[in-house]
């Protein structure tokens, strides 16, 4: 069932329900629908008192000091719509508890929420198996493992209200006649699509991309024309551990992968460390490609203890936060 690729990266292909691949074309089809309506359609669902942390978000995040344009996300828990937690809980954390928006009034996009989910659903299940097979690995290392009653990664990720999915779209890269882009060491380093960085989960689980290229539409129901990846390096790099150097990583659509964040590595005092990644637009095609992917973030509630010094994931999540506007503010006095 699980395949480790490197350190902290595994993919899982056997076991896997076999609507499985339905739902992961059937979605990511609508995320290009999504991202293809007029600007003043998506803003609607956009949700600034959540730190863009629900409904849509495009241009708002910051990564290597630069706005991040170049993709669009959705933001959503796809197990709970509207978390049961105190006002108090609700307003200190909106971006994990102000509850999903969905577009199922706009056209075309009736299927989004249900595909959500049910997507969602999947890689939750065989996220918690993996969880328990971490926590056999790294029990004795856990953050409150002082405690009778210390928690396990599983338990974290199966009773947490704050498990989030991104649906992903990367918007086609425009055409460039500068060639020196073209040179293979600089395309392994071009982080454009996605800068490098870790996630902040326990794990993160992912679904293979997939790139559609919009001119070879014939029709609006038919929809976008499923092509390769416009390059050999564009796509998902991770660096293994104690490496410098970035490596290459394909996941098979019909397999699920899963890698390790910042919160795992905090909670298991790094016997488990985070995964740096970027995504890589390489070269820009000939034809307008977008790339669509999925990704869901299985993580704590926000006073749960992840750290030996006693933070909770909701400190945490604050602190990454910050740190990322402290970039945006930097960047800011620079221009």
């Amino acid at each position: 069932m699980l395949k480790t690729y490197r350190c902290g990266f595994m993919f899982v292909r056997a076991d896997l329900p076999p609507e499985f691949p339905v739902l992961r074309e059937k979605l990511f089809r609508l995320a290009h629908r999504f991202a293809t309506l007029p600007d003043d359609v998506k803003e609607r669902f956009a949700k600034p008192e959540t730190s863009y942390s629900f409904g849509w978000s495009h241009g708002k995040e910051v990564m290597n000091r630069r706005p991040d344009t170049q993709k669009g996300s959705y933001y959503a828990n796809p197990l709970i719509d509207h978390p049961d937690v105190s006002d108090e809980l609700r307003s200190s954390y909106p971006e994990y508890y102000a509850g999903n928006v969905w577009p199922s009034g706009v056209e075309g996009l009736e299927e989004f929420e249900p595909t959500f989910k049910a997507l969602g659903k999947v890689i939750f299940d065989v996220g918690i198996a993996l969880a328990k097979a971490c926590d056999t690995f790294v029990s004795p290392t856990l953050a409150d493992s002082s405690s009778s009653t210390r928690p396990t990664i599983s338990s974290l990720i199966g009773e947490s209200k704050s498990n989030k999915a991104r649906l992903l779209h990367y918007y086609p890269e425009l055409s460039s006649s500068d060639t020196s882009r073209q040179d293979e060491d600089q395309v392994k380093q071009n982080d454009a699509l996605c800068g490098t960085h870790l996630d902040h989960s326990l794990l993160t689980g992912l679904c293979s991309a997939m790139y559609l290229s919009s001119s070879d539409a014939d029709t609006y129901d038919e929809g976008p024309k499923v092509v390769p990846a416009p390059s050999d390096t564009t796509g998902l790099w991770i660096y293994p551990r104690n490496s410098d150097t970035a490596v290459k990583v394909s996941i098979p659509q019909d397999c699920l992968a899963f890698q390790t964040g910042e919160a795992l590595s905090l909670l298991t005092g790094g016997r488990l460390a985070a995964t740096p990644h970027f995504v890589s637009g390489s070269t820009a095609s000939a034809k307008p490609v977008s790339r669509e992917t999925f990704a869901f973030f299985l993580q704590p509630d926000v006073n749960d203890v992840i750290g030996s010094d006693g933070e909770t994931f909701g400190a945490f999540t604050k602190r990454v936060l910050g740190r990322h506007y402290a970039e945006n503010i930097a960047q800011e006095a620079e221009d």
